[in-house]
């Protein structure tokens, strides 16, 4: 309650200082725990292995073969139906 007191005590000018003060204090506190727990993210993080590696670019090789093969027959697929409903 004092604090409440104090504050509206202050001339206008420190009031708006004050209140600058808190909304950029607010937008630095959280920035930081961001900084925080993305540094202790990278210092956990460690490199894959051969293993792990060769897996991963395995799964990557297939998901490329699947979309190239469902694009393939989606822009193939038209082609024969055309040909059927015109007749040409």
């Amino acid at each position: 309650m004092s604090q409440i007191l104090a504050y509206s005590k202050l001339p206008y000018r420190l009031q708006v200082l004050a209140d600058i003060t808190d909304q950029v204090m607010g937008l630095a506190e959280p920035s930081g725990q961001v900084v925080k727990y993305s540094i202790r993210l990278v210092k956990k993080c460690t490199k894959p292995d051969r293993k792990e590696f060769q897996n991963v670019g395995m799964a990557i090789a297939i998901g490329f073969v699947i979309m190239g093969f469902t694009g393939l027959c989606v822009k193939l697929t038209p082609i024969p139906i055309n040909n059927i409903t015109i007749g040409g």
